[in-house]
């Protein structure tokens, strides 16, 4: 799996990694709470660990911030902050569980797993071709880390291109998988929408990702 944490104790944060680490996890340490809130939210993690109390954003400040911008992450909270209320208030944040310092690391690591059975594997929900990334959780595009901002029915249809990478997706395969519209109706909307869509994919870069086949359909490639 793939485990960001954010932790600003040295020793707590070393002893985490190194458990984790040694399951065959991938650890990822932030010191602070900014930071790690922009990695979580431009990464693919399978599971989030953060302390309550940390400089900048705080632990709960960060849960509402996924939460609020639609990332389903796993969390557990990491937290001296013990008692009834404070666990209740994690919970309400957003958090999936709660685990309170000190703590046994095979308590923590056990956590750890089972949160993570709960979610796909972050590599399955994020789609990458060359420098454009489709979040398939967040339904965010970027290039080259800029934001891309999309219509639902564009951000299919880029879904779409970009599952049939280097392959030729034909305008009826378009309208079946995108538009459910199992017949050829002569309609011009798989062009409209895939113009569209090359404005807010190509536009602004000089090598072009949308290719069109002529006479069949189109392609996404670098």
């Amino acid at each position: 799996m793939k485990v960001l944490l954010i932790e600003d104790d040295a020793r707590v944060a070393e002893e985490v990694v190194q458990a984790l680490s040694s399951r065959g996890h991938l650890v990822t340490h932030i010191l602070d709470g900014d930071r790690g809130l922009e990695v979580a939210l431009s990464s693919p993690v399978d599971v989030l660990i953060t302390d309550r109390m940390l400089p900048g954003l705080d632990g709960l400040e960060i849960i509402q911030a996924l939460r609020k911008a639609g990332r389903v992450v796993p969390v557990l909270v990491l937290s001296a902050l013990d008692s009834v209320d404070e666990r209740v208030r994690g919970l309400r944040a957003g958090s999936d569980d709660y685990l309170g310092k000190p703590f046994a690391i095979e308590e923590l690591i056990a956590r750890v797993e089972s949160l993570g059975r709960r979610s796909p594997p972050a590599s399955e929900t994020l789609l990458t071709v060359e420098d454009l990334e489709l979040d398939l959780l967040a339904r965010r595009a970027r290039r080259a880390g800029r934001s891309i901002e999309l219509t639902a029915r564009e951000f299919r249809l880029l879904e779409c291109l970009v599952r049939h990478v280097g392959q030729v997706v034909t305008r009826a395969m378009l309208l079946k998988n995108v538009w459910d519209i199992h017949y050829d109706p002569q309609t011009n909307v798989v062009d409209v929408h895939v113009s569209r869509l090359r404005q807010a994919v190509d536009k602004e870069f000089e090598r072009p990702l949308i290719h069109t086949v002529r006479g069949v359909g189109y392609s996404l490639h670098g």
